[in-house]
């Protein structure tokens, strides 16, 4: 992943979908917007106490920044789940000016429309694109822990295998910045939770040196697994591996600021032709 000052706005790129010119992609950041503490400055979502005016005004900086209409910006109700929805030409837009009409209940976005920017908004939690060059299909998804044992990954990806006639060995994947192995403390209950789903601790948990059952989880790790078991090469794979925690003057972080705090995102649209 490479950042790129765009017009004074620092946003980062995967060097794997940069390749493709029929897409657009991005990872943005928190700062150059327009927010007050603690959502400063670029904060893009309107489920915060933020003042909406103000996100506005952020969404329409970044969309004017990456030269994409803010009425092609598409969000979803994100609720740490596994559900994915295909958004279709009625759906191009939702959530983008008021929260009410943001796709319901929903974690992961697929389209094979252009101008559908579907975009996932985190502070911790991992943003992750997909695209298939050959089919022409898109995808992002928002996975926290609750996401990921209970299997966003695997249901976007087989939104793309069964809905679209993808085949795994074409999809690249992108793991953008969200909290680190170094950084995200994890009780038992969720240590319980990640070794019911891997079967192992190992690779996934350190659980050194934190007492009372707690323990260090990798998401980057556990994604990337639950990608090479969907037989996707670990070649088209490219993690960020940036802690969203440690480079909280670059990123919200929900950890670091231990009170409200904004949202940045993460967002990916094929181009029209």
């Amino acid at each position: 992943m490479i950042e790129k000052s765009v017009n004074s706005l620092p946003i980062w790129f995967f060097e794997s979908l940069l390749k493709h010119e029929n897409i657009s992609h991005f990872v943005s950041g928190r700062m150059g917007g327009f927010s007050s503490p603690p959502y400063d400055s670029l904060n893009l979502a309107l489920h915060v106490e933020d003042d909406p005016k103000k996100v506005h005004k952020n969404r329409q900086l970044l969309a004017s920044t990456l030269d994409i209409s803010l009425n092609n910006f598409t969000f979803a109700k994100q609720i740490h789940d596994s559900s994915v929805k295909i958004i279709t030409e009625e759906l191009r837009g939702s959530g983008g000016l008021e929260q009410q009409t943001a796709i319901e209940a929903t974690d992961a976005l697929v389209s094979n429309l252009p101008n559908i920017c579907l975009i996932v908004l985190v502070a911790d939690c991992v943003p992750i694109l997909f695209f298939d060059p050959k089919k022409n299909i898109i995808g992002a998804a928002h996975a926290g822990w609750r996401g990921t044992v209970l299997g966003v990954v695997q249901n976007t990806v087989k939104t793309f295998l069964e809905r679209f006639g993808s085949s795994p060995r074409d999809i690249i994947v992108g793991i953008g910045p969200s909290i680190g192995p170094c950084c995200y403390e994890v009780g038992s209950e969720v240590i319980t939770h990640v070794e019911d789903t891997f079967h192992s601790k190992k690779g996934y948990i350190d659980e050194k040196p934190l007492e009372d059952g707690k323990g260090y989880l990798n998401l980057w790790e556990t994604n990337k697994t639950l990608l090479v078991e969907m037989d996707i090469p670990e070649n088209n794979i490219e993690s960020a591996g940036i802690c969203t925690h440690c480079n909280h003057n670059s990123f919200f972080s929900h950890r670091y600021q231990k009170r409200g705090t904004g949202r940045f995102g993460a967002g990916i649209m094929i181009k029209r032709v």
